[in-house]
This record gives C-alpha cells, structure tokens and sequence, in this order.
C-alpha cells in the first residue's frame, strides 16, 4: 500500500455510473486526481443473491458488474480495494450447500454447514419436529437474531428434513401446483384436482406454510400433497458455517487469496463475531472461540498481504473496541459520526478532543466515516453520552427524515439511524463540510461515502420502493453520469476534494505522525506533525468556521 493511511472511497459497485468500470472512471477523473488511496467495494461485486451482495453464493466477480479488466484499471489509477469475507455464513445457493440438497448424506460437504442435532447432541431433547430443544441453561445465555430457534429444515434427497443452524435470514418457497400436478400426485381427477390446486395457491400466496392449510373435503390426499410440495421446496437465505470442518478453512484460504489477487490490501471481516459457537456459550463474540478464529484467519491473511479489519457494533461501554484494538486488529470507528452530530449541534468539541485523545494514547488503528451503506450508529454512544443525549440526536436525526432501526426487531432498544449524513446534519452546507475537516483530522483512515461527497438528501421514495425493510435504502441512492457531473460541479463537493486531496497527499498525514488533540471551550484544534511537516486544524463549533495551517 502506497499511503496506508490515504482517503479511501465507499460504494457499491454500481453506485456511480451503473458498473466497477464507472468507478475506475470517475476516479480517474482530473477532479479526483491525488484524492483517493484506496476503494471499498461492497460485496455486490461477488456473486450474490441476497441483502445486496452479504449473502455471497462464491466470491467469483458479479458479471453484471464487474470484470478482471475494471480491477486493472483500478491498480493502474495505484487505487487499492478494501473487500468483505464473510466468516459466519453463506448463501443456501452456493456450491456447498446445493450439493447437501442434491446428495444428503453423501455429500462430502455434510459438515461444511453446522447440523443442529449433532451440534446440541446430549445437551437437549429430540421434539416431535425432529429438533433437538436445548436446555434452558443452554438457551437462555443465547444471543439471537430473531424470534425463534436459528433453524432451517433443510430436506434431504431421502425426504428427511434435517435441521441446520442458520443465524441470519431464511425463506422456503413451494412450487404452485396446477391440475396435472395434483392428479398424478394425489390420483385425482381433473375437475377436483383443479379446485386443490386453487385452494392450494390461494393459501400459499396468503403466507401459510403447507402443513397449516386446511385441506377439508381434500383431507384425504393432504399427506401426497404436502409431499409433493416438499419435494419442490426452494430456499433462500444463508446458511452457518462449520468452523470445525477443514473444508470450511480451505474455503476461507482461498477466498483470501482471491481477494488479494483483485487487489485487496483491507479485508473486513464481516459476521466474524457470531462464527465461532459452543453449547452454554451466548455464541456471538465468544471468548476464547473469537480470538482463535480471528488469530488462525490472520495467519492466513498475512500469506497474502491482507490487513484485517473485523467489524462489530457494540457499546463503549462493553469495551470491545479496545479489546479487538489491543490484539493489534483494526478496528471501525463507529462512534465518530455520532460524536460528530452531537458537538456541530451542541457546539462543543470537548468529547470529540477526548475520544481523539484515546485512540492516540492507545495506538488504536481505526477506519473512520462519516455516512456508510448502513445507519448512523447509536448503540454504539452508549456510555460515551449519557442515554438522554442519545435520545436527543435520535430525535433530531428522525425528525429531520431519518429512520430508526431498533435493536433486532426490539423495540425501544435504539440501534442505528437510517439517513444520509447531509440529511442528519439538517442539510447544512456549512456543517457538513465542518465535519468532513475534523474526520479527516482525526486518527486513523478515513473512508469517504460517495453521497456525502456529493452531499446527498435522504431518497424517502428508494426507501418506499423497496418496502419493508427497505429502510436502508434512504442513503443508497445510484447516480447517473448526468448526476455525477452535476455533483462535481456543487461548492461542498469542490470543498471537500480540496480537503481529501490535502489529506492524501500532504506528508504530514501518514503511519508514525504524532497527532494531537485540544478543546478550549467551541474551539477544536487537531494537530498531526511528522518530522518538518504539520498540519493544524482549528474548527470553532460555534461559527462553523474553522481554518488549517500547513508547514514543511
């Protein structure tokens, strides 16, 4: 890596222009040139199916979006690319788990995914559903994405279901049966066989699941038709990977090579916290299960040359920032955009110049932002501000068009915001590019969302296309060329490429600066001084006014 700690843009592959070639394009452009270091491509550039791009069928390039030559482009632009593996699950369509559903037994990826029963084996009881129910001992130190069980019933060639574990999303779709269908299935005739077929359809598309259909005057043929639906089930979702099997840590091998192979220096670990599981353990985040994952998938990355960065939202106050900092990983710095929000509205940098002071005492190595394809953190302020000023920027972010994301579906357990940061600001020129100068002064690398670049409003009508949950939308909106264009040529985004371009290029910003941190009531100054070369920003809160000074 050229300038390790340079300006990295984040984007989906198609977020600017349509394709990864777009982006190679747009960087290439003479008004970027010397802004940006590195890329941060989310994982729609992988073939995927779900979620846009986390649940990753292989980590083969999407066609419809990118190609061998985009990732050279990039390398002749000396753009480096930071990308996803992720560690928990894989999409039920990748190549693994379509051979459980094709060879059951036989399949020599049996194991790749966990099989709930042989996981839970003497630690609960077999049920009717052919589940085992753990003891509520073990149960009750769980932490869960959703209601329930994490269960998919998986059918097996031999009609079996066998239940496998699965933490994040899962959807069975059956076949709709027509006449011909159900005649050969359950020996009707024609005219009967037609009306199951409509009665059948009709509770399907009413979100029943075939066992809670009333068949009546049908109740006869229920067990050939359940049968025949069973056999044509089709699933989506993603599927917990068995870290136990050695074909899962080859599979990890050589996805990290292929990701040093595009051109990836930053790996982010995604899900990693919820991978490693033991009975009577919460199975998210356990210790030491998560640090000996972490270490073994390191000794793998640092083959390739791959930094990793594992991502996990928790509250300062549970320190794990500062744990996974101190086993000398990255970390994300989630608490930055809300800090940020707070001291532009309270005009007081105080908290801004202590958070600062930590990661410098502690030689915490952070990737920064300000928006990002998910929310604005919240969970993440806890014991950084007190609850009621949390509730307070909560507040004014969704009063300004923001979204609250809750905790897991919880209610009252605030998670994140959706909304652009342009939006969360108020859509203030002023405060937006305040903020872009303190983040770029601000330990560790800064990642830059393309729309706040081009200071973006919250799409409420994105959001509503896309349905429910469909709330993330709000700050994902794709620019055309003609937008991109028009963009580049708004004041606050000429402001902040003079502001990234400073940031990358000036000597003073890179690996070994002494950096300093100060506030004097409104006044925020943030020093970085490498040999003969500083640069000094001082930002009052108040005005919105801040200026930088620059030596050597």
């Amino acid at each position: 890596m050229g300038n390790s700690l340079g300006p990295m843009l984040n984007a989906y592959p198609d977020s600017l222009g349509g394709k990864l070639a777009d982006i190679a394009r747009f960087l290439a452009l003479p008004e970027l040139k010397g802004v940006f270091s590195s890329f941060y491509s989310l994982p729609s550039i992988f073939h995927a199916d779900l979620d846009r791009g986390f649940s990753i069928i292989d980590y083969g390039l999407n066609r419809d979006l990118a190609d061998e030559a985009d990732l050279a482009a990039l390398e002749k632009l000396g753009i480096d690319l930071k990308l996803d593996i992720v560690l928990n699950h894989a999409s039920v369509l990748s190549a693994p788990f379509q051979d459980i559903l094709k060879n059951g037994d036989g399949s020599p990826y049996r194991d790749f995914f966990i099989d709930w029963n042989k996981f839970w084996e003497g630690y609960g009881v077999m049920t009717e559903g052919g589940y085992i129910q753990p003891d509520e001992k073990y149960l009750s130190k769980m932490f869960f994405r959703k209601p329930g069980l994490p269960i998919l019933m998986v059918r097996f060639p031999d009609g079996r279901r066998v239940p496998y574990w699965n933490t994040f999303y899962q959807e069975v779709r059956y076949p709709k049966p027509d006449a011909q269908d159900l005649m050969k299935a359950a020996g009707l005739q024609y005219g009967a066989a037609a009306r199951l077929a409509a009665m059948v359809n009709a509770a399907l598309d009413g979100g029943k699941a075939p066992e809670e259909i009333d068949f009546g005057e049908f109740a006869p043929r229920r067990a050939a038709v359940l049968e025949w639906l069973d056999a044509g089930r089709k699933y989506l979702g993603q599927m917990d990977l068995n870290i136990r099997s050695p074909l899962v840590w080859k599979y990890y091998d050589d996805t990290l090579r292929t990701l040093s192979e595009y051109g990836a220096k930053i790996v982010r670990l995604d899900a990693f916290a919820y991978a490693p599981k033991e009975p009577g353990e919460k199975n998210f985040l356990n210790d030491p299960g998560t640090w000996e994952l972490l270490e073994r998938v390191n000794g793998i990355a640092e083959r390739y040359g791959l930094t990793l960065l594992p991502e996990i939202h928790a509250s300062y106050a549970e320190g794990i920032y500062d744990l996974v900092a101190s086993k000398g990983y990255m970390v994300y710095d989630f608490f930055l955009p809300g800090l940020l929000i707070d001291a532009l509205e309270r005009g007081d940098g105080s908290l801004l110049a202590k958070w600062a002071e930590e990661l410098i005492r502690k030689n915490i190595r952070a990737v920064n932002m300000l928006g990002c394809h998910d929310g604005i953190p919240m969970l993440d302020l806890q014991g950084l501000l007190p609850d009621e000023q949390i509730q307070q920027l909560i507040d004014l972010m969704v009063a300004r068009g923001g979204f609250v994301k809750n905790l897991h579906g919880q209610k009252n357990v605030y998670y994140q915001v959706n909304a652009t940061y342009y939006s969360a600001l108020g859509e203030d020129d002023g405060k937006m590019l305040m903020a872009r100068a303190i983040q770029l002064f601000m330990p560790g690398k800064p990642q830059v969302w393309y729309l706040d670049l081009f200071g973006g409003k919250n799409d409420i009508e994105a959001m509503r296309r896309a349905g429910a949950g469909g709330h993330k939308e709000i700050n994902r909106t794709n620019l055309s060329w003609q937008q991109i264009e028009a963009g580049l040529r708004k004041e606050l985004t000429q402001k902040q490429l003079e502001l990234l371009r400073l940031r990358s290029e000036h000597p003073a910003f890179r690996d070994g600066a002494e950096i300093t941190a100060a506030c004097n009531g409104p006044e925020l100054t943030l020093c970085w001084k490498n040999g003969s070369h500083t640069a000094k920003l001082t930002a009052n809160l108040e005005t919105m006014r801040f200026q930088i000074e620059t030596s050597g």
